[in-house]
């Protein structure tokens, strides 16, 4: 579910192709604004970017722009590693309108919080991190209410992975707080809807037709079928270890 198996780049857009152009603006975004500097990509974070006051005048368009821009290289690169870990699954199982309502109302509902919770004066906040733990929350929501959904091995990489997010969120400087928090709350309040009628990650739905076949996903996994003993572990501390690696260049660049 979170293990690549795309034999390329191209087999990853074409099969994800909404996380792929998710990614594909947040490093266009900050290759524009940040490396290259031009004026246009200047212009429009500053028109973008979100900003309590500017909001509370009534520029409403920040509460959904300010996603898709960030605060220098490494903010991009670790928000965009984590979509394409975490995102492909959901929007093979959601649909690609259904993912996108799911990745950008979550990153909304932590916006709208942020906003008003935050003072009224100059609060500036970018990233997508919001629309990140909203993917999480409908992933707890999965392995809380919709255990069908994904198997026991899944569920443990998934938990792990929030907790230690949830705790960086408090620990890190500079955070917004507000849309980590509510950004996972407003996904897994989502997820009741968008779960309806959907079927579990396969990477086997991928390179088939739509008809053919029956889906191999077999529900009794969950008791049945486990990763082979110490692989688990094994892809925690590596998807742990990125992480840390991760914050420690931000914290030095």
């Amino acid at each position: 579910m979170f293990i690549r198996t795309e034999k390329s780049l191209k087999e990853f857009i074409q099969f994800y192709p909404v996380v792929a152009t998710l990614i594909i603006i947040h490093l266009a975004l900050w290759l524009i604004i940040d490396l290259l500097q031009l004026p246009l990509g200047i212009h429009f974070y500053q028109w973008g970017a979100g900003n309590n006051l500017f909001i509370h005048e009534g520029e409403y368009w920040r509460l959904l722009t300010s996603i898709i821009l960030h605060n220098g290289l490494m903010h991009a690169l670790f928000n965009s590693f984590a979509l394409a870990i975490f995102g492909p699954a959901l929007e093979q199982m959601l649909g690609k309108f259904k993912f996108i309502l799911a990745y950008f109302g979550a990153g909304l509902i932590g916006n709208i919080a942020t906003y008003l919770i935050e003072p009224t004066g100059f609060y500036s906040h970018v990233g997508a991190s919001g629309a990140i733990f909203g993917l999480f929350g409908i992933y707890v929501y999965m392995v809380v209410l919709r255990k069908d959904l994904i198997d026991r091995a899944n569920a443990q990489v998934v938990l792990t992975i929030f907790i230690i997010g949830l705790i960086m969120t408090f620990l890190r400087p500079n955070i917004n707080i507000y849309a980590h928090v509510f950004g996972f709350i407003g996904g897994f309040a989502l997820a009741r809807l968008l779960l309806n009628n959907v079927q579990p990650f396969s990477p086997q739905r991928n390179r088939r037709r739509p008809n053919a076949g029956s889906v191999s996903f077999n529900p009794n996994r969950w008791k049945r079928r486990r990763l082979p003993r110490g692989l688990a572990p094994k892809i925690f501390w590596i998807i742990f270890g990125i992480l840390v690696v991760l914050g420690l260049i931000s914290r030095i660049l």
